[in-house]
C-alpha cells in the first residue's frame, strides 16, 4: 500500500479503464474485472470488482480476509447470500438496479444471478480486494485431513471433490453438462451415525450439476 503519493508527478494516474483489467472471465457474458492499487496508483482504501452475469451462474462462495464487501446492483438482478458467524444463519438478499448488500469483512458469501445481463459492482474498503475462495479450499486442503477431521471415508470424499477446478470464481462451469447428477453421500452419513453410536436425524446431502 502507498503511504505517501505525489500527485504532481507525472506517474500519478488519476483513471483507468477497467476492461483492459480482466480477473477472470467464463464466457462472453460471465466474467469479473478488477481495480486495485496495481491498475490505479492513486487509490487510497477502496478497490473494486466489476461482474457480470447471466441467470443462474454464480461467484462461487468465498471470502475477503482484508475488507468488507459492498455490492451494488447496477442492472439485472442478484441474491447476495453470506453466512452469518455469529448466529450461524445464512442471510440471503435480492437485489435489484439501485440496491446494495453489504458483507462485513472475512464473512462466508456468493452471490447468484437471477437475470440475464446482471452487472455488480462489488466495492471494498482495502487498495486491493484479496480472497479466499472455496475451491481452492476444497482442493487444496489434503484429504486425509478432511477425512479424519470429520470421521469421512477417504476415497468417497476424493470423488466428491474430483470435479472441482482452482481457481473456478463463477460457476457452474462451462463444460458442465451433467444433468441433475447427485453424488450421494448417504453412507458417509450412515457411518457417522454408527461411530457416534447414536440417533440422528437422516440426512442425505447431495451436490447438484447443472448445464
Amino acid at each position: 500500500m502507498v503511504s505517501y503519493m505525489d500527485y504532481t508527478s507525472p506517474s500519478a494516474q488519476f483513471t483507468f479503464d477497467l476492461n483492459k483489467s480482466p480477473l477472470f472471465k467464463k464466457d462472453n457474458k460471465n466474467y469479473i474485472n478488477v481495480l486495485g492499487l496495481k491498475q490505479l496508483n492513486t487509490l487510497k482504501n477502496v478497490s473494486l470488482l466489476d461482474i457480470f452475469l447471466s441467470t443462474n451462474n454464480v461467484v462461487e462462495p468465498h471470502y475477503h480476509q482484508n475488507a468488507a464487501e459492498l455490492v451494488y446492483c447496477i442492472s439485472g438482478s442478484a441474491t447476495v447470500s453470506m453466512l452469518n458467524p455469529y448466529t450461524k444463519q445464512i442471510l440471503n438478499y435480492t437485489i435489484t438496479p439501485g440496491q446494495v448488500a453489504n458483507v462485513p469483512q472475512g464473512w462466508w458469501h456468493y452471490e447468484t444471478a437471477l437475470a440475464d445481463n446482471t452487472h455488480l459492482l462489488a466495492i471494498f474498503d482495502a487498495p486491493t480486494p484479496e480472497v479466499i475462495l472455496g475451491s481452492d479450499i476444497l482442493k487444496f486442503t489434503p484429504a486425509n485431513i478432511m477425512a479424519h477431521t470429520y470421521c469421512l471415508d477417504e476415497n468417497q470424499w476424493k470423488q466428491a471433490i474430483a470435479p472441482v477446478k482452482p481457481s473456478t470464481y463463477i460457476g457452474p462451469y462451462k463444460d458442465c453438462s451433467r444433468i441433475m447428477e447427485h453424488i450421494s453421500y448417504q453412507n458417509i452419513n450412515q457411518q457417522y451415525q454408527q461411530s457416534q453410536n447414536v440417533q440422528h436425524y437422516s440426512y442425505t446431502p447431495y451436490i447438484h450439476y447443472y448445464r
